[in-house]
């Protein structure tokens, strides 16, 4: 069967997935990250206890896990994020790229180009593996969630297999707006990036098969949000629609205003990741905010350390 996801992080949780739990637990290199409110460095104590503790996960989660079974090479990542920028183009092209291009350039030097070219190279790899797969009758599964990238990756997906004219067999598996753990606590997760390699099986029982009129009916909504051709598409009340650039700005400088006169900006873009949960990465975050330096709005008053993130910088409220 061949599985489908729209995203890096999804696509690598998937394949460790199918053989989670098989054999006896041992330990890798787990690696944790300890971040102070207040911007202080953790103790020793601090990071052998969390890496102490994310261990015993692990082996825990290890031991408990159901593999999901399956072959890696079946697993394809079309990691485009469609929700935002030009998608006039029927196959991932100059304008996609350009898109990612600015979508990475938040990263130092020339990572970010060099991501977006290999990210490109295995898209195109992938979209020709799986066309030839499909067309010769082998199933399909989606993965997918309310997540835009998500979304939008399922709909441009199923136009990409209406032109090659193949209705079936496609499956779907759409991830639960929220769940009630073990412990009877209420879990929401944004997207299948977020999926733990042992909780992967627990979704098969939601998959459900999709006609080809449904495939179909896609294929001609993405058409439409082709010619309307927005800044950014976001799912509002149900439906997947056009929207504009400014979207989540209001997210943004409510957080803004919650700060002092001069604040940490990668603080506010992973408060506002993780307290809306609204399905955007922290680069579109970090753009919406570098226009409003641009407005006169903020100004920069720290340099960025060469190894991190633009946004890993002090601004300044501006006032007029």
């Amino acid at each position: 069967m061949i599985e489908i996801v729209f995203s890096d992080s999804a696509c690598g949780s998937l394949k460790a997935a199918q053989h989670f739990g098989e054999g006896k637990y041992q330990c890798g290199g787990i690696g944790v990250i300890v971040t102070h409110r207040d911007g202080s460095t953790p103790t020793r104590k601090e990071l052998k206890a969390a890496q102490k503790e994310a261990e015993k996960r692990a082996r825990i989660a290890w031991e408990n896990a159901t593999p999901l079974g399956g072959n890696a090479a079946d697993i394809y990542g079309f990691n485009l994020a469609q929700s935002i920028g030009d998608i006039s183009e029927n196959q991932p092209g100059i304008k996609r790229k350009q898109t990612l291009e600015r979508l990475y350039r938040t990263f130092p030097d020339d990572i970010g180009r060099q991501a977006v070219r290999k990210i490109f190279e295995k898209v195109n790899e992938n979209l020709k593996t799986v066309q030839e797969r499909s067309t010769i009758g082998e199933s399909i599964r989606i993965w997918y969630s309310n997540q835009p990238d998500e979304i939008c990756g399922l709909y441009w997906f199923l136009k990409q297999l209406n032109q090659w004219k193949v209705y079936g067999p496609v499956s779907v598996i759409k991830l639960p707006e929220w769940e009630i753990d073990e412990n009877n606590n209420i879990v929401q997760k944004s997207s299948w990036g977020e999926v733990a390699p042992e909780e992967w099986h627990r979704y098969v029982s939601l998959q459900k098969p999709i006609s080809p009129l449904l495939i179909q009916n896609c294929a001609a909504y993405w058409k439409e949000l082709q010619g309307e051709n927005a800044p950014l598409r976001a799912l509002l009340n149900g439906k997947l629609v056009s929207a504009a650039e400014t979207l989540y700005d209001d997210y943004i400088l409510r957080e803004i205003a919650a700060e002092s006169d001069e604040f940490q900006e990668a603080m506010v873009v992973g408060r506002i990741i993780g307290k809306y949960r609204l399905g955007i990465g922290d680069s579109w975050i970090a753009f919406r905010i570098e226009e409003m330096i641009k407005e006169g709005k903020l100004e920069a008053i720290s340099a960025v350390p060469e190894d991190m993130p633009f946004y890993h910088r002090m601004l300044k409220k501006c006032t007029r």
